[in-house]
């Protein structure tokens, strides 16, 4: 068992729920109300890290963060090191790839909300950040932990992206997925199925976790 490999994966995975969960939820609630002309184009962007393939994805932004490129020079200066093939990269390219397991459920959610509720909030003297806070957001918790569950499950298990980005440099950038890949190259299986199942078992729970979770009926106050 790749332990080291094994915690790169789990920090990986709360950073970028920690970090992604905030604007998703603030994107998830204006696309749910907003009757923007543009609002398809945006949804469209959400999505679009489902259809894209891996290396496509991974190779603008490896290009984006790279040491000649404005993003990864900025980098560089402020913080004396490259940002590709290191921990902030892949943390970055997680972030970008899990926008749409993030931000769909958080959508959903407060679509469902609906605007009687919110215009009911308002005429009973509530602000728009206290209906928020107070009734929108209890309400739409579920969705909510549902996208943070599955970036998490889906960080687990990200290869392409991770790859391209970050490499595979152990303690940095090597997480499970791609130990289990090297375990296989080394004809390995033993230990590339014990990691696996690790890799499994662990999925399976965060998602049986979700809909757990999702059952429970939040209390709302006024």
């Amino acid at each position: 068992m790749d332990w080291q490999a094994l915690a790169l994966s789990l920090r990986l995975g709360l950073f970028t729920v920690l970090l992604l969960l905030p604007p998703a939820i603030l994107l998830g609630r204006w696309l749910a109300v907003t009757s923007w002309r543009g609002k398809p184009f945006i949804e469209a962007l959400v999505v679009l890290p489902l259809v894209l393939p891996p290396t496509v994805l991974g190779f603008y932004l490896l290009a984006a963060m790279g040491p000649h490129s404005p993003v990864g020079q900025l980098w560089t200066q402020l913080f004396g090191q490259g940002l590709a093939f290191s921990f902030p990269g892949i943390l970055a390219a997680s972030i970008l790839v899990n926008i749409p397991f993030a931000v769909q459920p958080a959508q959903r959610a407060f679509e469902a909300v609906g605007q009687d509720l919110r215009h009911a909030a308002a005429t009973c003297g509530l602000s728009p950040l206290a209906s928020f806070r107070q009734i929108e957001l209890p309400l739409a918790a579920p969705g909510i932990l549902t996208g943070a569950v599955l970036a998490f499950a889906h960080t687990l298990g990200e290869f392409g992206v991770v790859l391209m980005v970050g490499g595979a440099i152990p303690g940095e950038t090597k997480t499970l997925a791609l130990s289990i890949y090297d375990r296989v190259q080394a004809l390995d299986n033993a230990a590339a199925a014990s990691m696996s199942a690790l890799l499994l078992a662990i999925s399976l729970t965060a998602v049986a976790l979700t809909f757990a979770l999702s059952r429970k009926r939040p209390n709302v106050g006024a």
